[in-house]
């Protein structure tokens, strides 16, 4: 294992960062999907750390909670059981919707997304939402999606637990306050220029963006050791590029 900080890494602790929020509700159970590798380490990494949370990763080879699949996620996120969850998107907009359906004409005749499946559900009944989109361009971060799989925001009466929390991509982070997302900071390389080149939708920005703080020696030996190894099974081909074997 390099002991330079791999992105991956990099963007694991900025996950499980916003997920320690102490501004935030609690967190005390954690759901991801499938095909999550990033998410997943930052929810082992807390865990690691000391936390008591209860994770459920719907992609995991052995020790599954869910033995029925997806209607069991559903259905904690339904009766409130579930704190928090990661949702991605093929495009993502500045009011925080995503759009997993494609772009053009109805259904997705530009470029087909692979489906909203449980996304709009899961955005309303779970409190806390984090979007994670590693790449960070203006095909992704549209000024408007092209279809709307889960609405950021709901029109008043109409009952919803939460919001995003958080948007975490290749090159930022943003907070969503308000209805409204605002730059948080940037990663090594990048700055507040960068970051308008390459995002589509209005955003707030401070006058001095900070950098996104690097992992710690001690978040790196967790991850490059006992996150590793709870990972490997599941993720083998994620755990190799980034960890080796």
């Amino acid at each position: 294992m390099s002991g330079a900080i791999a992105p991956e890494e990099r963007l694991a602790v900025a996950l499980a960062r916003l997920i320690l929020d102490p501004e935030a509700p609690p967190a005390r159970h954690i759901a991801v999907g499938a095909a999550s590798p990033i998410p997943a380490a930052a929810c082992w990494l807390i865990k690691q750390i000391g936390h008591p949370v209860r994770l459920s990763l719907l992609h995991k080879i052995k020790g599954n909670p869910f033995s029925e699949g997806t209607r069991e996620l559903f259905d904690l996120a339904g009766q409130g059981r579930i704190d928090l969850f990661f949702l991605g998107g093929g495009q993502i907009d500045g009011a925080a919707n995503i759009n997993l359906i494609g772009t053009g004409a109805w259904p997705g005749q530009g470029v087909r997304f692979p489906g909203s499946f449980g996304s709009a559900f899961m955005y309303l009944m779970v409190p806390r939402t984090i979007l994670f989109r590693e790449e960070h361009t203006r095909r992704v971060l549209v000024p408007r999606v092209d279809w709307i799989s889960a609405p950021g925001v709901s029109p008043p009466g109409h009952f919803r637990r939460g919001t995003a929390q958080a948007l975490v991509t290749g090159r930022a982070v943003f907070r969503f306050v308000n209805g409204r997302f605002r730059l948080a900071s940037c990663h090594p390389g990048e700055s507040a220029a960068s970051i308008a080149e390459h995002t589509g939708f209005a955003y707030d920005a401070p006058a001095t963006v900070p950098e996104t703080p690097a992992p710690s020696a001690t978040e790196l030996a967790l991850l490059r050791g006992p996150v590793y190894a709870e990972m490997r099974e599941t993720y083998p081909a994620f755990c190799a590029r980034v960890w080796g074997n």
